[in-house]
């Protein structure tokens, strides 16, 4: 937690001028280093009582320090690097507390609320309730925080983009990670962000990774190099649902249930279910064993695009562009004992029709030409 001038006179906010004045004196006394003290230490309690005696509550981070130095020149790339540097030390450092915090008090089964984060970029509130759960209110900007029990949050969740060292990393070893309304409130995870949830499931909102070119690094014109930020997201025992997944996510998780996904999405899981209209460019579903998809949207053939491809656990991949115009009356009894109940156009693609993982294994096969009118009529193959 960002330590305030009042903690670092220990004095309570809202102390008299005379208490303040009290307080600095004890502790110069204890302090000063002709007495023997730590030089270091009262420079910063010096500090600490010629900024209350203008009202300001916080000491200079780091990072104001170095903008307000007499060695800052601008923001000139070092600059920037150096400073950016200093944020995210800062927020690293902040969230290692606060999951020093929190276990502490999962250990001692107390409840307790704090602020912790930056003052330049904003702070968080953490509260530890009664049920073990922890409430997150404000947005998480970078660094590791890892619980042993629920996590409800309030607020976005990022990874920074101006630092590659300090990547936003939430870890639960038990319980679940949910979002309050997180439509309704606008809550998003972006940006390379990632949620590990060991025994639980997770209810999120919008999820947006981040891709971008950047310029050859050996100078070279007209030449660039793709960089990535894929926000990931795990439940590999439990559930995930999202509402909208774009742009280089990651989701892995027993069950999935999301909306629409665009660009360059992977979703590995032993059950997808799929309510939206959109699956499109190079996304990936990842079948496992025993599995099956879902797509409930009846007109969702019109957003598949043709590129999208579902890969089995066993290596095999079909292409999306060969399944969406499948229709039902064509599958093997075995596969849909009652054909009847769906019209003869209706696609396997859309309708709630769940498709498992055996159909498309046996779909993906190319029988040999002796196979062609026994065989392959059998699992839904046509002649040409």
């Amino acid at each position: 937690m960002v330590e305030s001038n009042y903690d670092i006179l220990a004095i309570v906010e809202g102390s008299t001028e005379k208490e303040i004045r009290d307080a600095f004196r004890r502790l110069a006394l204890q302090f000063h280093s002709d007495r023997g003290g730590e030089n270091e230490q009262f420079i910063k309690i010096k500090q600490a009582y010629d900024d209350l005696k203008i009202g300001k509550k916080y000491p200079e981070t780091d990072y104001e320090k170095l903008k307000n130095s007499k060695v800052y020149s601008g923001d000139t790339e070092a600059d920037i690097r150096r400073k950016n540097q200093i944020l995210g030390q800062e927020l690293s450092k902040e969230m290692k507390t606060a999951e020093e915090w929190a276990a502490a008090l999962n250990l001692s089964n107390s409840t307790a609320t704090r602020l912790f984060g930056s003052k330049t970029l904003g702070e968080i509130e953490l509260e530890r309730k009664a049920t073990g759960a922890l409430s997150i209110k404000g947005n998480f900007m970078a660094g590791s925080l890892s619980y042993d029990g629920p996590i409800i949050m309030q607020g976005s969740i990022t990874s920074p983009s101006w630092t590659q060292e300090f990547k936003t990393d939430i870890h639960l070893t038990k319980g679940d990670f949910k979002f309050i309304n997180p439509i309704e409130n606008k809550y998003k995870i972006d940006n390379g962000a990632r949620i590990i949830v060991d025994n639980g499931n997770v209810v999120v909102g919008n999820v947006y990774g981040r891709k971008y070119r950047v310029e050859d690094p050996q100078g070279r014109v007209g030449v660039f190099q793709i960089q990535e930020h894929r926000t990931h997201i795990s439940a590999p025992k439990g559930k995930i649902i999202a509402e909208n997944l774009v742009n280089t996510v990651l989701l892995e998780a027993d069950t999935i249930i999301a909306l629409n996904v665009e660009d360059d999405v992977i979703l590995s899981a032993r059950e997808i279910l799929f309510y939206g209209g959109k699956f499109t460019y190079d996304s990936t579903i990842k079948l496992k064993q025993n599995g099956s998809v879902r797509f409930f949207e009846n007109f969702s053939i019109q957003g598949l695009s043709g590129d999208a491809i579902i890969q089995l656990e066993n290596g095999k991949k079909i292409r999306m562009f060969d399944l969406k115009t499948k229709k039902i009356k064509d599958l093997a009894d075995e596969f849909v004992p009652n054909k009847e109940n769906y019209r003869k156009d209706a696609t396997i693609v859309g309708h709630g029709f769940t498709i498992t993982y055996e159909m498309l294994d046996n779909l993906s096969k190319k029988p040999s030409k002796k196979q062609k009118n026994g065989w392959a009529s059998r699992f839904g193959f046509s002649k040409n």
